[in-house]
C-alpha cells in the first residue's frame, strides 16, 4: 500500500546530517538508500518532497527546459543486487552471470516480436512494477540511479535499450513517452 508520501508502506523519508540530503529508509529491515525504493510513486514522491522543503523547487525558467520521460522496464536481480529480493522471491541467489544469461533470452524474445517487454515484465521482472508492465510513469533527471537514467534519457519513443547494468540489477528499457 502507498502512503501518502508516495513510499510503500514501511518506508519513510529521513535527512541525512552529513550530506543535508533526504534518502529512503526501510523501517522493516533498517536499510537506507540514497534512491526511491522501485515501487514509490514517484510522481506523488516528489510532489510530497516539493511540499514539505525537502526538494529544492525549480523556478519556472528551468521547468520549461524540465524533460520528463515514461518507460517501462524489466529488471532481473542477482545475488549482489543492492537488495537481492523481490515480489517473486525473498531471496535471489542467481549470480551475476544467470542474471545476464537471463535477461539476454527476454531481449531477444521482444527483439523477435514473440512478445512486448510490458507482457513479459508483468511475469518476470523482480520489479514491483510489474504490476503494471513495468511502467515506472513520468520522471525527469536525478530520479532514477544514474545509469538507468543516462539509458532512459539516450532513447526515443518506441526505441528499447539493450541491457543495462545498476546496483538493482540487469534492465531492459523502453521509452514510450
Amino acid at each position: 500500500m502507498i502512503q501518502v508520501n508516495g513510499l510503500p508502506e514501511d518506508w519513510e523519508i529521513r535527512c541525512s546530517r552529513s550530506r543535508n540530503l533526504p534518502y529512503y529508509y526501510n523501517m522493516k529491515t533498517h536499510e537506507s538508500f540514497w534512491e526511491p525504493p522501485s515501487d514509490a510513486d514517484l510522481e506523488v514522491l516528489r510532489d510530497y518532497m516539493i511540499k514539505n522543503g525537502l526538494m529544492p523547487v525549480r523556478s519556472e525558467e528551468n521547468k520549461v527546459n524540465e524533460e520528463k520521460i515514461r518507460v517501462i522496464h524489466l529488471l532481473v536481480k542477482h545475488n549482489l543486487s543492492r537488495r537481492p529480493s523481490s515480489w517473486k522471491e525473498p531471496n535471489i541467489t542467481r549470480t551475476k552471470q544467470e542474471a545476464m544469461e537471463i535477461i539476454l533470452k527476454y531481449e531477444a524474445k521482444v527483439r523477435s516480436g514473440e512478445i512486448s517487454l510490458g507482457e513479459l515484465a508483468v511475469t518476470e521482472s523482480d520489479c514491483n512494477s510489474a504490476k503494471k508492465a513495468g511502467d515506472l510513469g513520468f520522471f525527469g533527471r536525478g530520479v532514477m540511479q544514474r545509469e538507468f537514467e543516462e539509458a532512459s534519457f539516450s532513447l526515443q519513443p518506441g526505441e528499447m535499450s539493450h541491457v543495462v547494468e545498476t546496483a538493482s540489477g540487469y534492465h531492459l528499457i523502453e521509452r514510450i513517452a
